[in-house]
C-alpha cells in the first residue's frame, strides 16, 4: 500500500481499529534525546524564575527540538511531558504552527487511583474498609478535576490523552477485580467519556499483568490500551484475541527488560512477535512495553526502529 497518509491521520485510524497505510509508533515518554540527538526536552523547573519573554523563547526552541526529534522517529503521536498545563498548551499550539497539524499531539488525562507508594499503601488500603464513602469522594474530585484539564487541553490543540495510572504489578492488579470496579472502573469509564465526547482518543497504560482486569479496561472504552507488558507475561497475541471485536485497540509490547540486557536476537524475536500478532487487521501501535528510558543502549532503540520500518506496511 501505497504511504498515503499524515501522520496524525495514521494515528487515528489505529485507535480507530481502522487499517492505516502502515503500523504507527510513538512512545509514552521517549527519554533517549540526549543519546540520539545531543540535546533534551523542556522541564518545567527549568522556567521558574524567568520573565515571560525567556519563557516563550524556551518553549519555541522545546517546541522545534520536539519536531525535529519525533521527525526523525518517524512518530506518528507526540507526547507533551515534564510541563505544566499552561505551558504544554503553547507547546502544542507551537508544534501545530510548526507542522501544520500533521502529529497527533498527547498530554496525560488520568485522575484515576493508581498503585500507592509504599508509604500510603497501608492507608488506602484502609480506607477501603473504614471510609469508602471518602474514598469515593475523592475519586469523584480527581476524576472532575481531570476531566475539566482535559477539555481546556483539547481546546489548545491536543487531540489524545495517555491515562497513566498504573493499576497492576507483574502479579496483577493492585486491587481485586472486584474492588476495582467499585473504585476505578466507574470514575476511568467517565474520564474516557469525557475525552469521547469532545472528540479527543483515550490511550490506557498500566504497566504489570492486566489479565485479571482486562475485561473492564475494555468495558471503559477507551481507544486503546498500553503497553501490554510481556514482562509481566502478558502475550500480546492473547490481548489481540480478546480485545479484536470490541473495538479498542492495543500499543506495544516489545519487551524493554530485553532491550536492556538481552542478546541483539532476543530484541528482534520480541519486536518481530509484536508486529506479527498486533498488526493484523489494524488496530495497532508499535512501541515498547514501557519506554526508552535513560541508560537504554541508544542502539538497541535503533534497531527495533529498523525492524519496524522493514515490517510496518499493510
Amino acid at each position: 500500500m501505497p504511504i498515503t497518509m499524515t501522520h496524525r491521520e495514521r494515528a487515528i485510524a489505529a485507535l480507530e481499529c481502522r487499517v492505516p497505510d502502515y503500523v504507527p509508533t510513538f512512545e509514552l515518554e521517549y527519554q533517549l534525546a540526549p543519546e540520539m540527538f545531543g540535546g533534551d526536552f523542556l522541564r518545567e523547573h527549568e522556567l521558574a524564575g524567568l520573565s515571560q519573554s525567556e519563557i516563550d523563547y524556551k518553549l519555541e526552541q522545546n517546541a522545534e527540538f520536539m519536531v525535529k526529534v519525533y521527525t526523525a522517529l518517524e512518530h506518528s503521536i507526540i507526547p507533551i511531558s515534564w510541563l505544566s498545563e499552561q505551558h504544554a498548551a503553547k507547546t502544542a499550539q507551537l508544534i501545530h504552527r510548526l507542522t501544520g497539524g500533521k502529529f497527533l499531539l498527547t498530554y496525560h488525562g488520568d485522575g484515576t487511583f493508581e498503585i500507592p507508594d509504599g508509604n500510603k499503601m497501608y492507608e488506602f488500603a484502609y480506607r477501603t474498609a473504614d471510609d469508602p464513602e471518602g474514598l469515593h469522594e475523592e475519586a469523584k474530585h480527581r476524576m472532575n478535576y481531570v476531566i475539566e484539564r482535559n477539555k481546556r487541553m483539547f481546546d489548545a490543540g491536543v487531540e489524545s490523552f495517555i491515562l497513566c495510572s498504573d493499576y497492576c504489578y507483574n502479579s496483577g492488579p493492585f486491587l481485586s477485580p472486584t474492588m476495582f470496579r467499585e473504585f476505578i472502573t466507574p470514575y476511568l469509564a467517565s474520564i474516557i467519556d469525557g475525552i469521547r465526547s469532545m472528540g479527543g482518543y483515550a490511550i490506557k497504560h498500566t504497566d504489570g499483568n492486566i489479565m485479571p482486569i482486562l475485561d473492564q479496561l475494555i468495558e471503559c472504552r477507551p481507544h486503546a490500551i498500553h503497553s501490554i507488558d510481556p514482562m509481566a507475561g502478558v502475550d500480546i497475541a492473547e490481548v489481540k484475541r480478546i480485545t479484536a471485536a470490541s473495538g479498542v485497540a492495543i500499543c506495544g509490547n516489545v519487551n524493554c527488560a530485553l532491550m536492556q540486557t538481552g542478546t541483539d536476537d532476543e530484541v528482534r524475536a520480541s519486536a518481530l512477535y509484536a508486529l506479527t500478532h498486533g498488526k493484523p487487521g489494524g488496530g495497532y501501535i508499535y512501541c515498547t512495553s514501557n519506554v526508552p528510558f535513560r541508560g537504554l543502549p541508544p542502539e538497541r532503540y535503533q534497531m527495533i526502529l529498523d525492524i519496524w520500518k522493514q515490517h510496518r506496511e499493510y
